[in-house]
C-alpha cells in the first residue's frame, strides 16, 4: 500500500484547507491524473465550510479529502492571516487550467452531472476553445439517487473510458458525498466543481475579476439567483463571520501567550 502524502494545510473553522499556490495545486492534480490515481478534490467556499460545521458526516468527508482548495476569498484571507502565502484556487480557474493543460499530456476528462442541455453547450464551447481536448464522455445524472446497478454501470463506464480526471457537478454537499463514496472505485482524480458547469455553458455569468478579488462574488451570484440563494446566505454568511472572528481572536491570544512565555 502506498502511503498517503499529506499536503500542507491551514485550518479554517477547524477544516484543513490545502495551503499551496494555484499552480502547485494544479500540478499536483495533473500528477495524480497522469497516474490515474483515485483522489478526491473539493473546492471550498463559505457555504461548504458551514455545511460541514452543521453536519458531522460531511465534516468527515471534508477532512478526508486529498485536496480542499480555497475557492472563496474569505478562506484565502483567513489563510493569509495565519501566515500562508496563499492565492485563490477557484473552481472555474481549475476547470480552465485542466482543460488547457490536459491537451498536451494525453489526458482525458469525464464530465459527470448537470443536465443534458448544459453539457451539450459546454461541449461545443470546449471544442472551440480547446481544440485538442480529450473528452472521455459527458454523463448527466438524474436528481434521484442511482440504483446500485446504475451506479456500477457508471463506474465501469468511467474506468473503461480511460479518463484521468472526472469533473463532477451535483451541487454541494451532494457532489462531495458522491466523490467520497467512489474513492477507490473510480480510477481517476475526482473534482467537485458545482456551479462551474452552468457558468461555462453560458447559463449564468461569472463575476468580473475586480468583484471576485474584493470577495463579493457571493453578491454577484445573489443578484442573478436571489430566490435560491437568499436563504442560504442568510444562514451561512453571519455564522461564518462569527466563527472566523472567534478563530482569529483565539489564535491571536495563543500567539500573545506564547510570546510572553518565551520572552520574545
Amino acid at each position: 500500500m502506498v502511503a498517503r502524502v499529506l499536503l500542507p494545510t491551514k485550518k479554517v473553522l477547524d477544516f484543513p484547507i490545502t495551503a499551496l499556490r494555484f499552480d502547485e495545486q494544479i500540478q499536483t492534480i495533473l500528477k495524480w491524473a497522469s497516474r490515474r490515481e483515485s483522489k478526491t478534490v473539493y473546492v471550498a467556499n463559505v457555504h461548504m465550510l458551514i455545511e460541514a460545521h452543521w453536519n458531522p458526516e460531511f465534516a468527515t468527508v471534508l477532512r478526508n479529502a486529498d485536496i480542499v482548495t480555497p475557492d472563496g476569498m474569505p478562506l484565502v484571507w483567513m489563510m493569509r492571516k495565519m501566515g500562508a502565502y496563499q492565492d485563490r484556487v477557484a473552481g472555474m480557474d481549475i476547470f480552465l487550467a485542466l482543460c488547457q493543460l490536459t491537451q498536451t499530456q494525453n489526458l482525458s476528462i469525464f464530465f459527470v452531472g448537470s443536465q443534458t442541455e448544459i453539457l451539450s453547450r459546454m461541449q461545443k464551447r470546449l471544442e472551440k476553445e480547446f481544440p485538442q481536448i480529450k473528452i472521455a464522455a459527458m454523463e448527466p445524472l438524474p436528481f434521484r439517487p442511482l440504483t446500485e446497478t446504475e451506479d456500477d454501470a457508471l463506474v465501469q463506464k468511467i474506468n473503461s473510458s480511460g479518463a484521468s480526471a472526472v469533473l463532477v457537478s451535483l451541487g454541494c454537499p451532494k457532489q462531495e458525498n458522491w466523490i467520497a463514496q467512489h474513492k477507490g472505485k473510480i480510477q481517476a482524480v475526482m473534482i467537485g466543481l458545482g456551479g462551474v458547469f452552468p457558468v461555462y455553458a453560458g447559463i449564468h455569468k461569472r463575476a468580473p475579476r475586480i468583484v471576485r478579488d474584493l470577495g463579493l462574488e457571493w453578491l454577484y451570484r445573489w443578484i442573478q439567483e436571489p430566490r435560491r440563494l437568499c436563504g442560504r446566505y442568510a444562514k451561512t454568511i453571519p455564522l461564518f463571520i462569527w466563527l472566523a472572528t472567534k478563530q482569529l481572536l483565539s489564535s491571536s491570544r495563543i500567539a500573545a501567550v506564547f510570546l510572553h512565555e518565551t520572552g520574545d
